[in-house]
């Protein structure tokens, strides 16, 4: 019963929109609670109820303590969404002395298995409510996962109120993560519901008293925690290495609810004020670029990459396990072939495309992309982006160098989008190091980040093809279609090159490139070498804008005899570059699109 006082306050009412407030209670013969703010209800009749229930469930708590603070009692608590080997977990927890107590689900697949459980309610006395949004958040709950057992007057506290101690928490979140990336979607307010609250609070709780308390949110480190147990250790490194697994599996959840709710917002802005990464260790790697940097290689699990599709996420059959250096030229190869729509073949060295080439034939087009630069080809990376059959695993097990048509071509990585059984048989037939590798396109639309000393770079990714922009036609002569098509190939090419970059092709096919020069001039030179003599009638590409056109970059270039030059224009020289192009009889189209690649 409320005492006289509490009758009086709760009698002292007014009314706001048809609501009553209820004002502060306060009982003096239990732990002061206190209502933090006006409570406002539609009668005085449920008010006093809770207020009783509140009462009674304190004073339960008081005359029948839930465990031991003082009788040694060993609790585990566990609340978890993902119940993977929970039963081998239960049983081996209950046959080393420990009383389980559990909530709902994870109760009943307890029970299943044969586990004595006790239901939190038990500890609380109340039930769970809110359609489940309050079930653990309670003091008989937290206070015997963060009382200090070194700490007297902590121990007092649990053991006036009743309040026994855990030893052991294992929890794990709602699915938050699969529910939002689901195939469909999902609606806000299902978003919002699938929001965990107690079971991060919990983590939290457990993982910052971590050495009175077991903290476990992986269900691969159950094992490892039964045998600690069994063996009475008291090692804290242990315990430490297991908080700090909760803490980023905390982390990780709420960068995924903070993501999720980002792109929900009105205006949707690319980039938020602030945002988190949630990286997960894929692998450690023999060394980083070089043998004496270590080096480890991570997966981005931020909502925006899930099904996204690129080399992180490639399906490795065969080969030496991927290096640092294998990663960064993979992805660009993969990267780039992928940017093509006919059968294309593309072979990197060093994250830049040596050889580009496009054909129905995808025999034909693999030749030639070789053939672009053989040399650098050698021990390079193969892309394609059509499936790899037997016929063209063949090729690729057997194909000589054209440089003397005897030296079987060595690659470091085949990727592509899929293999036949038969072609996936007689490719790794060819080295057992060959690492192939299967990938899905990149999704357009992501957000690309840098790292720079002490900060990040983050920008669109550039998704712009051929298709998306006008070749504008600025000299006298005009491109045939041939021309023209060639000037596209290219461009598309120079967009995958390192800057300063040129690339010269024919036929959808790269002749020659030049790439990463602090001048354009030099990259046009070793574009031009590489080329050759198939160079005259060819497209020229260019990333930038030519700075200089007399006697320089553009001027040389229609000396070589090339037919079209693709670049962006914006020079304060432009109209040089016209009119030396007019001079020589040369196209020139003006993209209006720079593809600088740093």
């Amino acid at each position: 019963m409320l005492s006289s006082a509490a009758t009086a306050t709760a009698t002292s009412v007014s009314a706001r929109s048809g609501d009553i407030l209820c004002g502060y209670f306060r009982r003096k013969t239990v732990s002061p609670f206190r209502f933090a703010q006006p409570v406002y209800c539609k009668s005085l009749r449920p008010s006093f109820v809770a207020v009783r229930a509140m009462s009674e469930s304190q004073t339960a708590t008081k005359n029948h303590p839930q465990s031991s603070g003082s009788s040694g009692k060993k609790q585990a608590l566990i609340s978890l969404s993902d119940k993977k080997d929970l039963a081998t977990l239960g049983n081996g927890l209950q046959e080393l002395g420990y009383t389980i107590v559990s909530t709902g689900g994870t109760a009943s697949t307890l029970e299943n298995a044969g586990v004595s459980v006790t239901k939190v309610e038990t500890l609380t006395h109340f039930p769970e409510m809110l359609d489940g949004r309050v079930k653990t958040l309670h003091p008989n709950i937290h206070g015997g996962i963060l009382a200090r057992r070194d700490v007297e007057h902590h121990m007092v506290a649990l053991n006036e109120h009743g309040i026994g101690t855990f030893d052991v928490v294992v929890v794990n979140l709602y699915p938050f993560y699969d529910k939002v990336t689901a195939p469909g979607g999902i609606s806000f307010e299902d978003g919002i519901e699938n929001i965990d609250i107690g079971g991060p609070a919990m983590i939290r709780a457990a993982a910052k008293n971590h050495k009175d308390v077991l903290i476990v949110v992986d269900s691969e480190d159950y094992q490892a925690v039964l045998e600690y147990l069994k063996g009475g250790q008291s090692d804290q490194q242990f315990r430490r290495k297991l908080a700090w697994k909760a803490f980023q599996h905390v982390a990780a959840y709420d960068s995924a609810v903070s993501e999720w709710l980002w792109k929900q917002t009105e205006g949707k802005e690319k980039f938020p004020p602030s945002f988190t990464v949630p990286l997960s260790l894929q692998s450690s790697l023999r060394y980083g670029e070089n043998p004496h940097q270590k080096a480890a290689f991570y997966v981005d699990k931020s909502l925006a990459e899930m099904n996204a599709g690129g080399i992180a996420t490639a399906i490795q059959h065969h080969g030496k396990e991927m290096s640092y250096n294998n990663y960064l030229d993979a992805d660009a190869a993969w990267n780039c072939v992928s940017e093509f729509e006919n059968p294309t073949c593309v072979v990197v060295k060093h994250t830049n495309p040596c050889g580009v080439a496009s054909r129905g034939d995808i025999l034909e087009a693999y030749r030639l992309a070789v053939k672009a630069d053989p040399v650098s080809a050698f021990g390079g990376i193969v892309a394609f982006n059509v499936e790899v059959d037997e016929v063209l695993a063949r090729e690729l097990r057997e194909f000589r160098s054209p440089t003397d048509g005897e030296t079987r071509m060595f690659y470091e990585i085949v990727v592509a989008p899929s293999y036949t059984a038969k072609g996936l048989e007689v490719l790794k037939g060819k080295s057992k190091t060959l690492r192939i590798l299967e990938a899905k396109k990149n999704d357009q639309g992501k957000l690309s980040l840098r790292q720079v000393g002490g900060g990040w770079l983050a920008q669109d990714s550039d998704d712009i093809t051929p298709e998306d922009i006008s070749f504008k036609s600025v000299s006298d002569k005009t491109p045939t279609e041939s021309e023209l098509a060639d000037a596209k190939f290219a461009w598309l090419c120079v967009k995958h090159v390192k800057s300063n970059a040129i690339v010269i092709a024919k036929n959808n096919c790269m002749l020659g490139m030049g790439s990463g020069q602090p001048n354009r001039v030099e990259s046009l030179r070793l574009a031009f070498k590489k080329a050759g003599e198939e160079a005259k009638g060819a497209a020229l590409a260019s990333d930038a804008f030519f700075p200089f056109a007399w006697k320089d970059a553009v001027e040389e270039a229609c000396e070589k005899g090339i037919g079209a030059i693709a670049e962006p224009g914006g020079s304060i020289r432009d109209q040089d570059a016209i009119d030396c192009c007019n001079k020589y009889g040369v196209s020139l189209l003006f993209t209006n699109v720079r593809h600088f690649r740093h």
